[in-house]
């Protein structure tokens, strides 16, 4: 039976990281399986796509296709429109490539962008973080247009003295998160499926306190096409 063509977000934009147009990069995790019974790991259980983009020599040619959806797009036609962006882990990849539109690279709507691009990244433990430096340097040339916010499993605890997972790092901003949706913010989520229970059930408990029927807002926001989900 065929492997079926997996999809990867591009964490550069169209121009690639060194601006040509003509490169790409990719932000891969190896997928490994962890037997319990032969406390090892399971060759026959490995992921296909990322072990052998892993182990790919420098050189190799590697078949690529795309692109393929619209899910992860920004709304280039609204200047003022927040993104606020939750990943976990590689899942970070599509953001990257927002982020240098927006703040690095020289494009129309970065040029005209007033609005908040808010980054929340989980991670297990700092050594974990993705791109950090660049992260950082966008702070600090856009102190007023950009965020962002970790949440280390393994180094920090939520408010209920437990690991601090995505979903309790964003859940410390609901009602700033909830307010921002309502003006027309687009949200984006990229990464372990795991994370949206937690976040839909924290914004469902900001709706019924705004005494809002949560169904009825979240089908507004879809509709609206302010709700991006893009999870594995």
């Amino acid at each position: 039976k065929p492997t079926p063509v997996p999809l990867y977000s591009t964490p550069p934009s169209r121009y690639g990281d060194d601006m040509t147009g003509k490169t790409t990069s990719l932000c891969v995790r190896r997928a490994t399986f962890w037997c319990p019974e032969l406390q090892a790991e399971d060759p026959a259980k490995k992921g296909v796509c990322s072990n052998y983009l892993c182990d790919a020599s420098v050189g190799e040619q590697v078949k690529l296709t795309g692109p393929s959806g619209k899910v992860m797009l920004i709304p280039e036609k609204d200047p003022n429109a927040d993104l606020i962006m939750v990943a976990t882990g590689t899942g970070i990849a599509p953001y990257r490539s927002f982020i240098r539109r927006l703040f690095v690279e020289k494009t129309p709507y970065g040029e005209v962008y007033k609005g908040l691009a808010w980054l929340f990244l989980g991670v297990a433990n700092k050594d974990a973080l993705l791109y950090d430096d660049e992260w950082q340097s966008v702070l600090k040339s856009h102190p007023d247009n950009f965020r962002v916010d970790y949440a280390l499993s393994r180094e920090q605890k939520n408010k209920d003295g437990g690991k601090m997972y995505i979903q309790d790092k964003v859940a410390e901003y609901s009602d700033e998160i909830f307010d921002r949706m309502d003006k027309g913010a687009h949200m984006y989520f990229c990464g372990l499926k795991g994370m949206m229970p937690g976040i839909t059930q924290m914004l469902e408990s900001v709706s019924a306190a705004k005494g809002i029927k949560w169904e009825d807002k979240l089908k507004q926001w879809k509709e609206n096409g302010q709700w991006h989900v893009e999870v594995y």
